[in-house]
C-alpha cells in the first residue's frame, strides 16, 4: 500500500517483541475498525480501551459493527449509506424491541455472493455474546448522555447452559495416545498429507506435546520463541492474559521433542523471514504461524485421534480441557491446576473435576445386552 510505513519496535520493556508487535496490531485494528463507525460512540470507545483486554474491546467492536450494518441495510432506522454516517439521533430510534429482532436475526442470516448463498447460523453462546457487546456498549452511551433512554433492560434473556450443563469435551487418554502416534509416525494420514507432514512431523509433534503438558491457551503457543526457552535451567517463560509473565518447569518429554525439533528440522536463518527468526514454530515459508494454521493442525490430528472427520475434530481449548481433566484424574491438586493453567476463578477449574473420564464408556460396557443374550446361550 502506497505510504504504508515500517513498524519499529523500540523496546524497554521485558516483553518480547513479537508479544509487544501483536499487542499493536491488534490495537490497530481496533482503531482502523472505530474510524468506521459513528463519531458519537467515541466516549464509548475510550470506555473500552481503558477496561477490557485487546482481544475483548476488537471482539466488542466486530458486534458493533456488524450491528450498525444491519440498522444501515436491513432496517428503515437509519438513512445512512455508511456505517459512519449514521446519527445520533437514528441511534436513539432504537429500542429494545429492535435490538431482539436483531438478535433474533443472527440466529440464521444469509449473505448472497455473485457466485453463491452464504448461511450462517450461530449458537446462543454466540448470540449471548452479541447481547452482551450491545447491551455494554448502549449502557455506556446511556452514561455519557448520548442515548436519552436505557433501553438494555428490555432485552430478552438467552438461554445458555451453565458451564455444569454442558458435556465438558476432551480427548480420552486412548486417543490422545492414538494421536501422538499418528504425528510420530504419519499413521492414518493420506498420501498428501504424509508428504507435508515429512517436513513438519517433529514441529507438530511440538506443538501437540506442548499444549496438551501445559493447557496453553492458542495466542500462548503462537507467541512463543526460541529465546523463550532456557534448556539449561530447565525452563521456559510465556505472557499470559493482562500482561502475566509466567515461568513453566520443563519435563523430559516437552525438552526431547522440543530439541529434536530446533536441531533436525526448523529451518536454518537465512531462510526465515527476518522479523520472525525468534519464532519458535515456523511455517513452511519461514514466517511465523499463524493462530489459524495451528488450530487447523490441532484439528487435524485430533480428529485422527478420535477416529472421525477432519471437520468433527477439536480446538487448541479442547486440548486445554484434556490437561486439566487428565491432571485432576492423576489426583493433583485443584489449585495447582488452576495455578497452571491460570483460571480466574478456582470454580473454572472444578468444572474438570466433575467430568470423570470415561465414566459414560464404562457405564455403557456394564450394558453388553446383545453380548450377554449369546454367552447364555
Amino acid at each position: 500500500m502506497a505510504g504504508e510505513k515500517d513498524i519499529k519496535i523500540r523496546n524497554r520493556s521485558d516483553k518480547p517483541d513479537n508479544v509487544i508487535s501483536n499487542e499493536h496490531k491488534i490495537v490497530s485494528e481496533c482503531e482502523a475498525m472505530q474510524s468506521h463507525l459513528p463519531v458519537f460512540m467515541r466516549s464509548f470507545f475510550i470506555y473500552l480501551k481503558g477496561n477490557v483486554l485487546p482481544r475483548t474491546r476488537l471482539a466488542y467492536l466486530n458486534d458493533i459493527t456488524f450491528f450498525c450494518r444491519y440498522l444501515t441495510e436491513k432496517t428503515a432506522i437509519s438513512d445512512a449509506s455508511e456505517i459512519h454516517d449514521i446519527t445520533r439521533q437514528e441511534f436513539n430510534r432504537i429500542t429494545a424491541a429492535d435490538v431482539n429482532e436483531f438478535i433474533d436475526y443472527c440466529r440464521q442470516y444469509t449473505v448472497e455472493t455473485e457466485k453463491e448463498i452464504l448461511v450462517y447460523e450461530n449458537s446462543n453462546k454466540t448470540l449471548a455474546r452479541k447481547k452482551s457487546s450491545l447491551s455494554v456498549m448502549f449502557r455506556q452511551l446511556y452514561r455519557d448522555g448520548v442515548m436519552e433512554e436505557n433501553i438494555t433492560d428490555g432485552f430478552n434473556p438467552i438461554r445458555v447452559p451453565k458451564a455444569q450443563e454442558r458435556e465438558i469435551k476432551v480427548l480420552q487418554d486412548d486417543e490422545v495416545m492414538v494421536m501422538l502416534d499418528a504425528v510420530s509416525t504419519g499413521d492414518h494420514l493420506s498420501p498428501k498429507q504424509r508428504q507435508y507432514w515429512e517436513k513438519t512431523k517433529r514441529r507438530d509433534k511440538a506443538i501437540l506435546i506442548l499444549f496438551l503438558t501445559y493447557g496453553l491457551r492458542l495466542f500462548e503457543l503462537q507467541q512463543l520463541n526460541v529465546s523463550s526457552f532456557n534448556f539449561k535451567r530447565g525452563e521456559f517463560k510465556i505472557y499470559r492474559k493482562r500482561d502475566k509473565e509466567a515461568t513453566m518447569p520443563l519435563n523430559q518429554s516437552v525438552t526431547e521433542v522440543l530439541e529434536d525439533y530446533l536441531e533436525n528440522e526448523r529451518a536454518a536463518e537465512d531462510r526465515i523471514n527476518e522479523e520472525d527468526r525468534d519464532a519458535l514454530f515456523l511455517s513452511l515459508q519461514g514466517r511465523r504461524m499463524t493462530e489459524r494454521q495451528i488450530r487447523e493442525l490441532v484439528k487435524k490430528y485430533t480428529s485422527i485421534g478420535m477416529a472421525t472427520s477432519a471437520k468433527a475434530g477439536y480446538s487448541p481449548h479442547k486440548l486445554r480441557a484434556t490437561t486439566a481433566t487428565s491432571l485432576i484424574g492423576r489426583g493433583n491438586s485443584i489449585y495447582d491446576v488452576q495455578a497452571l493453567l491460570d483460571h480466574d476463578q478456582v470454580t473454572t477449574t472444578q468444572l474438570y473435576a466433575r467430568h470423570k473420564k470415561n465414566i459414560k464408556r464404562d457405564l455403557v460396557r456394564d450394558m453388553e445386552w446383545e453380548l450377554e443374550r449369546k454367552e447364555r446361550k
